[in-house]
């Protein structure tokens, strides 16, 4: 499964956190791109399905609280794989912030990052054991206190 970015979101259209995983986008197209995927997928009806697609991308999104993880893969990537690539990462945010929000991600935004850069790199599903995911955290939690 190749990820092309992964946007976390709130109800209002903020960008919380957005990690771009294929290069060749300037700042201004990722902004622009950023703003059209947004405002596509949280004017959808609840009922709609998590799934639209915008130009090249297929976009998979799925809203938690008040957070909307949206995920940009290539058009013939499984969507169910997705989905259940981000509620693994929900997951894994929840066991270590404690039941994840914006604030978590926005006060502790470095270790928001560096959770997903266990999980993701280069754009490929490298991590999906939450153990493993969060033991390096620990460690570092650990030496830091």
């Amino acid at each position: 499964m190749t990820v092309h970015f992964l946007l976390m979101v709130n109800k209002q259209g903020q960008t919380r956190l957005a990690k771009y995983c294929k290069h060749g986008l300037t700042t201004e197209q990722k902004r622009a791109l950023e703003g059209e995927i947004v405002r596509k997928c949280i004017r959808r009806a609840d009922k709609k399905c998590s799934f639209v697609e915008h130009l090249q991308y297929k976009v998979v999104y799925r809203r938690y609280a008040s957070l909307f993880f949206m995920v940009g893969v290539d058009q013939d990537e499984n969507e169910l794989a997705v989905l259940e690539f981000i509620h693994c990462l929900v997951e894994t945010m929840d066991r270590y912030f404690g039941n994840v929000c914006e604030l978590d991600i926005m006060h502790n935004l470095e270790k928001a990052h560096f959770i997903l850069d266990e999980m993701l790199v280069n754009g490929y599903i490298v991590e999906t054991n939450k153990a493993n995911v969060l033991q390096p955290l620990a460690l570092l939690d650990n030496a830091t206190s």
